[in-house]
């Protein structure tokens, strides 16, 4: 499958990086200080962008610092 065009990718491919750990929607939630909630819901939405693992999303911190950049 051509995971470029797949709907639940929120990342271009340029940015789509896999340089360090996967973070869980937790981790990723004490890092920016905001609730879990909040992560769950800006990666459904497309906010904040997240690698989907199965039914599992993940984050890397290269791509929550590209994102915070560019906020």
């Amino acid at each position: 499958m051509d995971t470029s065009t797949h709907p639940h990718n929120h990342m271009p491919d340029a940015s789509r990086r896999l340089d360090g750990p996967l973070l869980r929607p937790d981790q990723v939630a004490a890092l920016l200080s905001v609730k879990t909630s909040w992560v769950y819901d800006a990666a459904r939405t497309g906010k904040l962008p997240c690698i989907r693992v199965g039914r599992h999303i993940r984050f890397t911190r290269p791509m929550l610092e590209e994102w915070l950049q560019g906020r």
